[in-house]
């Protein structure tokens, strides 16, 4: 959620910082701060709390130029939101901006408690300021000392780092928080979005996992984690894939079903570890009130409920804590009943979704332990009034009929029932499995995205339909349930979701050789139960579609045609086996002729009742 942006150049960079970080803003955060090294003064470092227009403001008061200068927002998770907690942070003649979250900051402020270092603020990244700070007093090599500093921390970190002893150099490195290095006409930028650079260039070098570099105005070196000099590829922007045009894709909503890999991989940075979660990310006291957690509640609408629906499986298998799961709408007008220590979720795509909000605001009095917004925009009313909030990163999503909001929703929610198990003290086996899944998600997520050529003509065999009927079981069913809702919102083909045993207690009845039914089949405990509930179905002359593991022993006949999926582990296959379903909608709707993008009677952002 924080944001970093650094140049250096050979004409005054304040403003470069400034637009830099109102370019970020999108992020959300609750102070922001500059330091430029300006000639002959040092560095000159201002800070305030609130939004950049304060930062500006102060800047007005106390004007700050240079030639080098790092800036930052920053969302509290160390420390309280205060100008003494913002960055830049520094030791001496040293600055540095940070995100991310440094895990072993408590031992390493007790060493430099004892080596002399005075602490000015509550936060981790004044650790690594002084940390750096006495490698380079021992050394006198201010490379050698970064990379010693960085061999010591544990967790997550984007650094930028400037010395007045060395006043047209810029240092950055990155471990699971992402910095890109930007290329100008003699000079060079460092920023935690490529969107906060694009006012000075298009041409960006992207660092990878344990990458430090050291920029002047015309060099650029970058050596790996081992220390090995290393080049990335300059590559140039593409605006149109990023930016709110369709680029390439006929509609926004196959651009937004195709950028779901990055959108994952966005909302991982920072948030976790090499094998386990990193739960300060919720603020400083959230480990020791998620173990408090005793029960959950979760509170949602439309495709934000489905999510929920997946996450109590989740919640419950791998936490061990009771979860129920409400619309919001109905929650809002009962008399609810919260046990002790229950934590209150919210999820909405926008943050503003009527009736979330509401929920949210109703459970204020309802005596509940904490509440979390799990939300995709930084500064909506919901993740305001939430007490913590998990954003989703999914960036800009203009089709009305959600996708990777929802799929960041479930990454979210996996996160934090990892929290969840993590802090309760489950194997770290665990852990580790689920970290690593999460890790591997977008990259199995963009081989699932090759089946679009064959769902594109599966699509042709809907041309007539008027119903459809989506199966599952497990976790999967609430997949099943958000099938459906994406087939009835854009191609306006009548659709319901069944966990599968439900079948014979009725829907059975409908079933005909017009009635395609959908299912999806992973290759999990309830594989052997599915496939009788799908013989119950050929039986009676049912077109069987079936979205099924790579490892299940099924062959195609006239009345079943079996798409294979990749095999992958349990915790993420809900998330896998919705990518076919959301192309499956589409292309049904293109078949249909209907607007894509814009379905009647429906809004992508409900703010009334």
């Amino acid at each position: 959620m924080c944001g970093i942006v650094g140049a250096v150049a050979q004409r005054n960079i304040t403003p470069i910082l400034i637009e830099g970080l109102l370019r970020l803003e999108y992020r959300g955060y609750d102070s922001a701060g500059v330091a430029v090294l300006a000639e002959g003064n040092g560095i000159q470092r201002v800070r305030a709390v609130g939004k950049v227009i304060e930062l500006q403001n102060a800047l007005q008061a106390t004007p700050a130029t240079g030639h080098l200068g790092i800036a930052h927002t920053r969302w509290a998770t160390h420390g309280k939101p205060a100008e003494h907690n913002a960055h830049p942070h520094m030791s001496g003649k040293l600055a540095i901006v940070h995100n991310g979250i440094i895990e072993n900051h408590s031992p390493l402020r007790k060493k430099l408690i004892e080596l002399g270092y005075q602490f000015t603020s509550e936060t981790d990244t004044e650790v690594v300021a002084h940390l750096i700070a006495h490698y380079y007093s021992e050394s006198h090599d201010l490379l050698d000392a970064f990379r010693t500093a960085l061999g010591e921390l544990h967790g997550a970190y984007a650094l930028a780092l400037m010395h007045e002893d060395q006043p047209e150099t810029l240092y950055c490195a990155r471990m699971g928080s992402p910095l890109v290095i930007g290329q100008g006409s003699d000079e060079h930028y460092i920023g935690s979005d490529p969107l906060a650079l694009l006012q000075v260039t298009d041409r960006f070098r992207y660092l990878e996992e344990g990458d430090h570099a050291r920029l002047t105005i015309n060099t650029c070196e970058i050596w790996d984690r081992d220390n090995l000099s290393v080049d990335r590829p300059l590559t140039r922007y593409e605006h149109a894939a990023h930016s709110l045009e369709k680029g390439e894709y006929r509609h926004y909503m196959l651009k937004e079903i195709f950028e779901q890999p990055q959108a994952i991989r966005d909302t991982l940075a920072g948030i976790v570890g090499d094998d386990h979660v990193l739960t300060a990310i919720l603020g400083p006291d959230a480990e020791t009130r998620l173990v408090d957690i005793a029960n959950i509640h979760i509170v949602a609408c439309g495709t934000s409920y489905h999510a929920g629906l997946v996450a109590r499986y989740w919640i419950e298998d791998q936490a061990g804590i009771p979860c129920t799961v409400e619309v919001a709408s109905e929650y809002r007008y009962r008399t609810v009943v919260v046990p002790d220590n229950t934590l209150l979720i919210t999820i909405s795509q926008s943050g503003e979704t009527a009736d979330t909000l509401a929920a949210l605001r109703f459970a204020k009095d309802q005596g509940y332990l904490a509440t979390l917004a799990i939300c995709n925009v930084a500064g909506s009313s919901l993740v305001r009034e939430a007490d913590w909030r998990l954003l989703t990163h999914a960036g800009p999503e203009i089709g009305v009929a959600s996708t990777k909001a929802f799929t960041t929703q479930l990454v979210a929610l996996l996160w934090l029932t990892t929290a969840l198990a993590q802090v309760r003290g489950k194997p770290a086996d665990q852990i580790a499995a689920n970290v690593k899944a999460l890790k591997d998600l977008p990259a199995i997520i963009e081989q699932a995205l090759t089946l679009e050529p064959r769902i594109t003509t599966l699509a042709e065999r809907f041309a007539n339909k008027h119903h459809a009927l989506f199966l599952g079981r497990g976790t999967h069913y609430p997949i099943a349930m958000e099938g459906a809702l994406k087939l009835k919102e854009i191609s306006y083909i009548h659709a319901e979701a069944y966990a599968a045993g439900e079948l014979k207690h009725g829907p059975l009845a409908l079933v005909d050789e017009d009635m395609p039914v959908v299912s999806v089949a992973p290759s999990d405990a309830l594989l052997e139960k599915l496939k009788s509930n799908l013989e119950e179905v050929r039986a009676r002359g049912g077109q069987l579609i079936t979205f099924a593991c790579e490892t299940i022993d099924q062959t195609n006949d006239s009345n079943h045609e079996i798409i294979n999926l990749p095999f992958v582990e349990g915790c993420i296959s809900p998330i896998l086996y919705t990518i076919p379903l959301q192309l499956l909608s589409y292309h049904v709707a293109l078949v249909k002729g209907t607007d894509v993008d814009k379905p009647r009677n429906l809004a992508k952002s409900v703010t009334v009742e």
